[in-house]
C-alpha cells in the first residue's frame, strides 16, 4: 500500500513505520514545517493551518497520529490549549484537505484515546458507550468529530481509541521502568482504578488489520482483552522484575504534583474492551499482561 503517516517521529509512529516498510508498504511522512519542494515528504503546519494539499493525492491510506503529548507537561491553561489545538485543528486541517482531493485515500485511521470514556469505575466500556466528562473526554469527542470532512467525502474513517501502550523503549512504561527497577514502584491512589492497556506489537498489527478491513469504520477500542486494575498492573510488573512494589503514591500527592492531569490520566478508571476489534477477526498477540512483561523484560527478574 501507499501510506501517508503523520506523527512518524512519535513513540507509536516510529514503531509503525518500521512494520509497514518491512511488509513492503511505501510510507511517506507528513512533516511539520515550511513546504520544501526538494523533499520527498509533504509538509504541514497545523498551527498556521497550512498543508501541502497538492502533494496528498494518490495515497491508499492515511494514518494520523500527530498531536501534542497528553502527559509531557502539567495541564496549565496554555498547555491544554496546545493539546486541544494540535489535535482538533490538525485533524480538521488534514481531513478537510483529504476530502477535497480528486484521488482521496480509501481509509483514514485517526488517533483517539480511551480517555473518551472518562472515569467510569468498573463499568465495561465498548465502542457504543457514551462519552464521559472532563477535559480529556471532551477533547477526544471533538478530536473524533474533527475528522468528519473526510467521512463526508466518502473516505472510510476509523478512530483508534488507544489505551496505555506498553513498550520498554517508549511511552509511559519506559518512564516508570527505572523507578520499578529501584524497588520504588507502587500503586497510584487506591490502585483500584482500571487500566486499559495494549502491547506496541498489537498496536502495529491491529493498524495493519484495520487498513485491510474494508468494512470497519467509526471508533475501535485499541486495547487488550483483559484490562487490569492499577494494583494488579503494579504487582505484575514487580513480579516480572523481582522487585518490591510497596511504595504507594497517595492521590493527594499526585494532585499536588500534576494537578488536573492526575485525576483524568492516572486516577481515572477506564475498563474498555476491544469489542469491535475482536468481532472483526483480529487475534491478539499479547492478550494477557504477564505475556507482555515476560517478552519485554526477557526474564530480567529471574536473573537477579
Amino acid at each position: 500500500m501507499n501510506i501517508l503517516l503523520t506523527g512518524s517521529h512519535g513513540f507509536i509512529g516510529s514503531a509503525l513505520i518500521d512494520v509497514l516498510r518491512e511488509r513492503g508498504d511505501r510510507v511517506v511522512r507528513l512533516v511539520r514545517g515550511p513546504s520544501r519542494p526538494s523533499s520527498p515528504d509533504p509538509a504541514w503546519d497545523p498551527v498556521a493551518y497550512q498543508i501541502d494539499e497538492n502533494r496528498l493525492e494518490g495515497f491508499d491510506g492515511v494514518i494520523h497520529l500527530a498531536g501534542e503529548s497528553l502527559v509531557a507537561r502539567r495541564w496549565t491553561p496554555a498547555q491544554k490549549t496546545r493539546i486541544h489545538d494540535s489535535r482538533i485543528n490538525g485533524t480538521r486541517l488534514l481531513a478537510s484537505a483529504l476530502g477535497r482531493l480528486s484521488r482521496p485515500p480509501r481509509v483514514l485511521l485517526s488517533a483517539s484515546a480511551v480517555g473518551y470514556y472518562g472515569d467510569r469505575r468498573d463499568e465495561i466500556l465498548r465502542e457504543e458507550s457514551p462519552p464521559g466528562t472532563g477535559f480529556l473526554a471532551e477533547l477526544c469527542r471533538q478530536w473524533e468529530a474533527a475528522a468528519e470532512p473526510a467521512r463526508r467525502a466518502g473516505i472510510r474513517v476509523v478512530h483508534l481509541r488507544t489505551g496505555l501502550v506498553l513498550s520498554s523503549t517508549g511511552g509511559v512504561l519506559a518512564r516508570i521502568l527505572p523507578i520499578f527497577r529501584l524497588g520504588l514502584g507502587g500503586p497510584l491512589g487506591t490502585g483500584r482504578q482500571y487500566m486499559s492497556w495494549i502491547a506496541i506489537d498489537d498496536v502495529c498489527a491491529a493498524v495493519l488489520h484495520l487498513l485491510a478491513n474494508n468494512t470497519e469504520t467509526g471508533p475501535v477500542n485499541l486495547v487488550a482483552p483483559h484490562p487490569v486494575t492499577n494494583r494488579e498492573f503494579t504487582v505484575a510488573m514487580g513480579l516480572a522484575l523481582s522487585r518490591p512494589t510497596r511504595f504507594a503514591v497517595p492521590a493527594g500527592v499526585l494532585r499536588v504534583v500534576l494537578g488536573e492531569m492526575a485525576d483524568e490520566a492516572l486516577l481515572a478508571s477506564t475498563r474498555a474492551e476491544p469489542a469491535r476489534l475482536r468481532a472483526s477477526g483480529y487475534s491478539f498477540r499479547f492478550p494477557d499482561l504477564s505475556g507482555v512483561f515476560f517478552t519485554l523484560f526477557g526474564g530480567e527478574g529471574r536473573r537477579r
